[in-house]
């Protein structure tokens, strides 16, 4: 390569006077504050984070010259908050790309010269007195993209990899006193060749910058190993320390002593002294274990930590300084195609995670850390995929904490151009030291429990020389790399050997079990992506788990992804919405492609995520007498026992509690089933009522994750109790009914309520109650929904939306053919609707009838009859849609709830009784789609604060929604803050929808969630409510004659 190129433009320079990696460390002055080990807490540490000096240019060449010097007048820049990206403080844009790159990747490695934004920082700091004759170091957590730095006017060094610390030894360059920092930062670099990952694209400084002193001779690096026995019983602590000695001149000698503290803060091994001799300017490696009996062990179930102490001292024995760091007991094996920890098989129920706040970009806080780990934990998720780069050291730190598993991803991804770089010996420096800085930097850490390579960055000799390194210099973690092993190329053993584990994005089910069934392959087979949860997604989450713990070698999967990468943008109204690309003029850009997260950018959770807690909940209870009460319970934790939950259960009669009690504690072992008996006296039968056993299992004491009483899984049951059927009521004990007709309408009065039918349009126009109108319009037959993001499939040629618009489902009209009326009794007016509809240039699609079966009980039965034309694909949905005036405000269902669900994504919705305001059934999807749906819904009731309105009454059963919004302006909008909410409320009460499946990034809806066109019928009963006309529920029991 040409030393004519820039170094930001030079794969074989990744940095100039950058320290070597080592693991994430701290001095301190006493073994008190070691073992408390708040690093950035530490006297000997100084964060220079704070309002810096910023220049922003839109290219190098235009970069303020020599403003570095201390001469330099900065006092006309503006300030911005160090760690941030600048993108999110008004310069410049940011730029979502998923596979492309934000410019044409024609020269690489070189970068665009006129659009390359820089940066330029200033900021002065204080040197504390008590630091005099101590080595100082400057640590970048992360810069993006490369930067050089400069100290009181003399150049430092250069670094690039926006996603590893950049240190620096500043010593030669410092001064008593003020001190003036400065640096300048690129957009682009070479490095971003291997930055191409499925992010917003944003620059700056945007992790912690800070100091630390160190005396002469210094630990600069060490390795705690932990070390189980065959039995996983006790331990050895292989503890192994870089000693580094800044001294002129002369050889130093001291001693290093090595402390093992139990949670308590006692020790429990050693202290080991070793000593140490080492000359001047060079490093020398001492080496020691320590036995431990029997240790508490390191999972994410029990992340039980102790604590390393290092204490280094002189010939004199007098400290130096103190290290430490967290030390977790734990041994990661795989055997038999499974991945051992300590022994037991786990599974990998996990999400990727980007670094992503909505208002701070990639500036994640310690907060936000915590809260998406609390989140993870009672969702029942324990592995996260750190996509696709190391992230910040407070994550690692908090994982060992709470107990999460990590797969540790080096910053590689040259998606756009794929293997190029990987197979070009140029760019093996770079691979190399990204992959081995990751290793490095993070060995200590117990949550770290696999090393990937990167990511879809194709795979070569570089690949495999990250590889080599990392189980030569780290054997005690597998090797993970997903385009070496995917379902496209993997054909066995032969595959990639170097590669631990067989890893798979998006596959189809039976892929996925071939997968795990082809031969003479001892390796586990995960999902690295897996379920696209973008938009209304996370259908097929049941038969992928279904899958896995049917295949002993598929060890589980990390849905794709955990967070919407959304931007949150406020309209001049005053109306909160988030962006995703080319909201910010950002040219190339991939749309919403970034919102795929189980939950929104401010951490308010999708429904999907309440469906991912079910499938992966540690507890699962089978049937084996219900009405004796008699039940399996299988423990699905790997190290837990269910003594640690308390269960309760009820019996109800639909919503109404008949018994309910608790159960003896369960000491079930982990993997081991138990047969328990519900001590409930079977409910006697009573017509038209369900009768349900519901279980909870919930914690019995708190967690640092979750309190006492959380709920960890639940169980409901169908009691298999039969009674006779309702009573029908009888006709002529209804009020009378008039009929009255013209060429117009049809109009039926009863006692108390009018409903009129418009001969045109064959549906409703209006129905009073009284004085008060119940329906605005309706109902209609509707196939049609606002396309979710998997019907779009990303505008393919396959996906649903563009097949539906084909067909022209998006545009169907009803033409009435024929209207009866007639008077069947006193009490009974039938109106038969005939119709056609039909979409343009595409004929009549559907032959439909309606039959209004009126009674004078104010109850109508509508039946639809339903006959598709030939040759047209599978459906959205069929079913009724109406409006409601407004007003009807609060929503009450009997059916799953209470969250939204759909036909491939409710099992984890319970069947209850529930209510809500019509504006709170409708989910926020950044981009608006179909939403809102439940299922299995047996009645609903839309009613005003009087508790007056409509009942609708399911025969069997219905999946309804009701919303501000009509199908049409869901489709149109593409942002949330396009929406203007009607008055009105539509209502959609369908006999089916098709399931939602994953086919944004993945295999679709499943075949038998599919709504195939079929001639059918069904029918719902409408009822105009009161308050006091008795309950929903009870009203919903009569039968009509």
């Amino acid at each position: 390569m040409s030393c004519s190129l820039n170094d930001w433009e030079n794969p074989e320079i990744v940095g100039r006077r950058k320290e070597p990696a080592h693991a994430t460390l701290m001095p301190y002055p006493t073994v008190v504050q070691a073992l408390r080990g708040e690093r950035l807490a530490s006297p000997y540490c100084l964060l220079l984070n704070g309002d810096w000096r910023f220049s922003w240019s839109p290219n190098p060449a235009s970069a303020p010259e020599g403003f570095y010097r201390e001469d330099y007048d900065a006092s006309g820049w503006k300030t911005i908050p160090v760690p941030s990206n600048w993108q999110m403080h008004g310069y410049d844009r940011p730029i979502y790309v998923n596979v492309q790159y934000p410019f044409p990747p024609d020269n690489m490695p070189r970068v665009p010269q006129e659009d390359n934004p820089v940066g330029c920082y200033r900021t002065d700091f204080e040197l504390p007195a008590s630091w005099a004759g101590r080595r100082v170091f400057v640590v970048f957590d992360g810069v993006d993209s490369a930067f050089y730095l400069w100290v009181n006017g003399r150049a430092v060094g250069y670094s690039q990899d926006s996603r590893l610390p950049a240190e620096f030894d500043l010593t030669p360059y410092l001064r008593p006193g003020r001190n003036t920092l400065a640096a300048r930062v690129y957009r682009w670099s070479d490095g971003t060749y291997l930055e191409d990952q499925d992010f917003w694209r944003l620059s700056g400084i945007y992790r912690d910058v800070y100091l630390y002193a160190t005396p002469q001779v210094h630990v600069r690096d060490f390795w705690a190993n932990p070390v189980l026995d065959a039995s996983y019983r006790d331990a050895t602590l292989q503890v192994r320390a870089n000693i580094k000695s800044y001294l002129p001149q002369g050889t130093a000698t001291c001693r290093l002593a090595a402390t093992l503290y139990g949670a308590a803060g006692a020790p429990v091994a050693g202290p080991a002294r070793l000593p140490v001799v080492v000359s001047a300017g060079t490093e020398v490696v001492v080496e020691t274990a320590l036995a431990v009996a029997d240790p508490a062990k390191w999972s994410a179930e029990h992340p039980n930590l102790h604590t390393l102490v290092l204490e280094l001292q002189d010939g004199q024995g007098k400290t130096l300084e103190i290290e430490s760091c967290r030390v977790g007991f734990r041994r990661i094996e795989i055997a038999d195609g499974r991945i051992l920890v300590n022994g037991m098989p786990i599974y990998f129920q996990g999400v990727n995670r980007h670094e992503h706040e909505p208002d701070t970009g990639h500036r994640v806080t310690r907060e936000c850390m915590i809260q998406d780990i609390l989140l993870m934990k009672r969702f029942n998720i324990n592995a996260v995929r750190t996509c696709h780069y190391p992230d910040a050291p407070e994550w690692y730190e908090l994982c060992d904490q709470y107990g999460l598993y990590l797969i540790d991803e080096a910053n590689i991804e040259s998606h756009g151009v794929w293997d190029k770089p990987t197979k070009d010996p140029i760019w093996r420096l770079a691979f190399m030291e990204r992959g081995t800085r990751m290793v490095e930097r993070n060995k200590n850490h117990p949550s770290v429990v696999i090393w990937s390579l990167g990511n879809e960055a194709g795979y070569g000799p570089n690949h495999q020389a990250i590889a080599h390194w990392i189980h030569q210099h780290d054997p005690t973690r597998p090797v993970h790399y997903e385009s070496a092993t995917s379902q496209r190329i993997y054909q066995g053993a032969e595959t990639a050997p170097e590669i631990d584990i067989v890893s798979s994005m998006y596959p189809p089910i039976t892929r996925l079990v071939e997968m795990a069934n082809i031969p003479n392959d001892p390796r586990p087979v995960i999902m690295c992506e897996y379920a696209h949860a973008m938009g209304n997604s996370c259908g097929n989450l049941k038969e992928y788990w279904e899958a896995i713990r049917g295949n002993p070698r598929i060890r589980g999967g990390f849905i794709w992804d955990w967070v919407d990468q959304g931007i949150r943008q406020v309209t001049p109204e005053g109306v909160e919405w988030f962006a995703y690309g080319g909201d910010f003029g950002d040219v190339p850009n991939d749309n919403n492609f970034c919102i795929n997260g189980l939950i929104l950018p401010d951490r308010r959770v999708h429904p999907a995520l309440w469906e991912y807690k079910k499938v992966l909940e540690p507890v699962w209870v089978e049937p084996v007498d219900l009405l004796a009460g008699k039940l399996r319970v299988t423990n699905r934790y790997s190290f837990t026992s269910l003594g640690g939950l308390d269960v309760s259960w009820r019996v109800l009669a639909d919503d109404r509690v008949l018994q309910e009690g608790t159960v003896p504690p369960l000491d079930t072992l982990p993997g081991q089933s138990t047969e328990v008996t519900i001590p409930f006296r079977k409910p006697r039968a009573k017509a038209g009522t369900d009768h349900w056993l519901n279980l909870s299992f919930t914690l019995n004491h708190d967690e640092p994750w979750a309190p006492k009483g959380h709920e960890v899984a639940w169980a409901q049951f169908a009691l298999p109790i039969q009674a006779s059927p309702v009573a029908p009521l009888r006709a002529e004990e209804m009020p009378p009914l008039e009929l009255h007709e013209t060429a117009a309408a049809i109009r039926v009065r009863g006692q108390g309520f009018e409903l009129v039918l418009d001969k045109a349009t064959g549906a409703i126009s209006s129905w009073r109650r009284g004085d008060k109108q119940l329906m605005a319009r309706g109902p209609l037959l509707n196939v049609w929904r606002a396309p979710t993001d998997n019907d779009v499939a990303g505008r393919r040629e396959s996906g649903s939306e563009r097949i539906w618009r084909a067909a022209g489902l998006d545009k169907l009209a009803q033409t009435v053919t024929g209207i009866q009326a007639e008077q069947v009794s006193l009490q009974i007016v039938r109106v038969t609707v005939q119709a056609t509809t039909s979409a343009p240039r595409k004929g009549n699609l559907f032959a439909v009838d309606y039959v209004y079966t009126i009674y004078g009980s104010r109850d109508v039965v509508l039946s639809t009859h339903l006959v598709p034309a030939e040759g047209l694909p599978h459906l959205p949905r069929v079913g009724l849609q109406m409006r409601l005036p407004a007003g009807h405000e609060t929503f009450t269902w009997y059916g799953r709830g209470p969250h939204e669900s759909y036909v491939d994504r409710k099992m984890g919705a319970a069947v209850g009784l529930y209510s809500a305001s019509v504006d709170e059934l409708c989910e926020p999807y950044i981009t608006p789609q179909e939403n809102g749906n439940r299922t299995d819904v047996r009645w609903l009731a839309l009613t005003d604060p009087e508790g007056s309105g409509l009942l609708v009454v399911a025969m069997p059963s219905l999946e309804v929604s009701a919303l501000h919004y009509t199908t049409a302006d869901l489709d149109a909008a593409k942002h949330t803050c396009e929406l203007t909410r009607r008055d009105e409320i539509t209502l959609n009460l369908d006999y089916a929808q098709s399931g939602l499946g994953g086919a944004s990034c993945g295999p679709g809806t499943l075949p038998q969630y599919l709504l195939q066109p079929s001639e059918l019928t069904f029918s719902v009963r409408l009822r105009p409510i009161g308050p006091h006309d008795g309950t929903p529920m009870n009203l919903s029991k009569q039968q009509m004659p």
